[in-house]
């Protein structure tokens, strides 16, 4: 079973994700970008370099989405993936970033994912004033740089996404307590297990 935790930055997904691999400890931790050999370099280009254009941008993560769903995913479907992004902030971050149509971003990553979509998704709510206190409290890496209002639009764009697309999901305030956060997707994941 594919779950995707999705999210802007400082949401709680990571947290999320290395709680329930303790409670899950046959699951299957995994990320984009990252999540193989060349994912990992993939994601220094993308977090570091900054000056990229939008859509070589587009390019490089469908490149790691690509090799991720082939060498980690699909041979891995008969276990519990718990992935920290999918094809979601994909597709929201680079509408917002180059106003690209989400049918022809939904179009690239269908080639890209060979139509492998998460089965699930867990999608985090942050709301503005709480992401202004998050984001004040770490570095920014060159996305984050983008600022509050771009990460509050992609926010929204990956609601209307999941709701769009009718992928079975929790939508998860981030405001709430870890733990009790915590206990809703443990919950979840037992539902969607039985």
């Amino acid at each position: 079973m594919y779950i995707a935790f999705e999210g802007v930055d400082t949401v709680g997904k990571s947290t999320q994700i290395e709680s329930l691999a303790k409670l899950f400890p046959d699951a299957l931790v995994t990320k984009e970008p990252g999540g193989t050999e060349l994912g990992k370099k993939i994601r220094t280009i993308l977090l570091e370099e900054g000056n990229l254009l939008p859509r070589s941008e587009i390019l490089l993560f469908l490149a790691d989405r690509s090799e991720h769903t082939e060498r980690v995913v699909r041979p891995n479907l008969n276990r519990l993936i718990l992935s920290d992004r999918s094809f979601i902030s994909g597709i929201a971050y680079a509408h917002v970033h180059d106003d690209i149509e989400i049918d022809t971003l939904l179009q690239l990553n269908r080639f890209a994912t060979a139509d492998l979509f998460p089965e699930h998704i867990v999608l985090f709510h942050i709301d503005e004033k709480s992401l202004r206190e998050r984001m004040g409290r770490k570095s920014s890496d060159a996305i984050e740089t983008r600022g509050i209002e771009y990460m509050i639009q992609v926010q929204k764009i990956m609601e209307e996404l999941v709701d769009l697309l009718n992928i079975d999901h929790i939508k998860i305030d981030a405001s709430e307590p870890a733990e009790s956060i915590t206990e809703k997707l443990y919950s979840y994941i037992k539902d969607c297990q039985a």
